[in-house]
């Protein structure tokens, strides 16, 4: 595995603004936590460039991906482009799935933290109308059953038809995979439910009866979320905080 900086071709801008994003969504995951060492992954689509997505260099920690470090591949997640960098086709079998089904999925992020898992491993899986936080997801995730470590192709149609129109997919005994038209999007949706998942985790290990949301408030508040995030601007203020956080740690993610 070598750290040096990549030599490539001269892309456009909308790859290269794309590049900077995805490398800075590595990056936040790593700062909160949400990584398992080299392994899952976040990828995007090349915009103007059909069937090509960036992913990151297998190998590397989250804290050292760049833009220009990240390496473009095809559908099947073979390498396209010059990087010397490997990639992991088999980690992007449950991208692809999910980039080539939905136009809506630009962007794709999966992870394996401690509370994603757990809450994977229950059988409720997550409860929605537990708490403020949740209520954004309800109705509005949905679930895959485990069939193994995700090497079957075949297993994509079925990926596919478990997400269903939701931006959030609990895979059982697994982890969490959420998805976006932008990275701002995309990271927003994972941010919070782990997040969610975490307080669920919190509240069950009390031991006492769980207070649930009435139905009829939590489909209302859903509503308003959808307000707050998609209308009023919430996201794009959000994704400016998260870039802040990173220019304030290190912005060699842009490199």
């Amino acid at each position: 595995m070598s750290l040096d900086k990549p030599q490539r071709t001269t892309t456009s801008n909308a790859e290269q603004e794309t590049r900077i994003a995805l490398a800075a969504c590595y990056r936040l995951a790593a700062h909160y936590r949400m990584t398992d060492l080299i392994y899952t992954h976040i990828t995007a689509r090349v915009p103007g460039e059909k069937g090509r997505f960036l992913i990151n260099p297998y190998g590397w920690r989250w804290e050292e991906i760049t833009a220009s470090s990240l390496v473009k591949i095809d559908v099947y997640g073979h390498k396209i482009d010059n990087s010397p960098e490997q990639v992991n086709p088999a980690g992007f079998t449950i991208h692809s799935a999910i980039h080539t089904a939905s136009h809506h999925a630009a962007w794709v992020m999966h992870t394996h933290t401690r509370a994603g898992v757990a809450v994977s491993s229950l059988e409720s899986g997550l409860e929605t109308r537990l708490n403020q936080i949740a209520l954004q997801f309800h109705e509005r995730v949905s679930y895959h059953d485990y069939e193994g470590i995700a090497l079957d192709l075949a297993e994509r149609e079925r990926i596919v038809a478990s997400l269903g129109d939701n931006p959030a997919l609990v895979l059982r005994n697994h982890g969490l995979l959420t998805t976006g038209a932008s990275a701002a999007e995309m990271f927003n949706n994972m941010f919070y439910l782990e997040r969610a998942c975490e307080l669920q985790v919190a509240a069950q290990s009390t031991g006492q009866p769980l207070r649930l949301v009435p139905e009829e408030v939590a489909r209302h508040v859903a509503r308003q979320y959808d307000q707050t995030i998609h209308e009023d601007g919430d996201l794009e203020l959000e994704w400016a905080a998260h870039l802040r956080t990173l220019e304030a740690l290190d912005p060699s993610y842009k490199d």
